[in-house]
């Protein structure tokens, strides 16, 4: 029980943070738009990737996690968000469309979104699978295994939390007017988010 609750507040104190997934998560509980589905592939992924970190740390001992895998992950989440970003910039102006499930967006596209969001973020591997797999290194395995089930409900509590909780205060931004001050507010985040990881970025080249 005791490496239960470690692994899940160990796992609360990394995700606890606003990053550019979260911020996704809780736009789509803004809008009310496949919530379920964006929480579940954010908590699957995690759990994924958390099992991932510890089964390689018990089983290599050597570097994995090396400097060319950071930077092509670094380099491909900067396009990602620079097409995001933009998609932003040129729906702006749009009349929002606060639907429970708006017409014109697709499971698809949503899906692939969240999965950008996860698996092009370079630090979503360093907390999970290296920071967790190499924290759990010298446990037995069954205390990897009860590590790995309490970062993961943590990050399930966590996305979900997020997405219904955002979902719920929707009914305060049913109108254009403040939807155009969120859309505002995510373009200037994931702009600074972007200047951030270039410069993250140049200094490892």
């Amino acid at each position: 029980m005791e490496f239960l609750l470690l692994g899940f507040f160990t796992g609360l104190s990394l995700i606890l943070a606003v990053g550019a997934q979260n911020i996704f998560v809780i736009e789509q509980g803004l809008k009310k738009q496949y919530v379920f589905l964006v929480c579940i592939i954010c908590s699957l992924s995690d759990l994924l990737l958390i099992f991932l970190g510890i089964l390689l740390f018990h089983f290599f001992f050597h570097q994995y996690f090396n400097l060319l895998v950071e930077l092509t992950l670094n380099i491909l989440l900067i396009i990602f968000l620079i097409f995001f970003v933009f998609s932003k910039i040129k729906s702006i102006e749009r009349n929002i469309s606060f639907d429970s499930e708006a017409k014109d967006t697709s499971k698809i596209n949503i899906s692939l979104k969240t999965l950008g969001f996860t698996y092009l973020n370079a630090h979503v591997y360093s907390d999970t699978v290296f920071f967790l797999g190499n924290f759990s290194k010298n446990f037995l395995l069954d205390e990897k295994i009860y590590f790995g089930f309490g970062a993961s409900i943590a990050s399930f509590i966590f996305f979900f939390l997020l997405g219904y909780l955002s979902t719920y205060f929707s009914k305060y931004a049913q109108n254009d007017r403040v939807w155009k001050f969120i859309n505002i507010f995510i373009i200037v985040f994931m702009s600074l988010l972007t200047i951030y990881i270039i410069k993250e970025t140049a200094y490892l080249i």
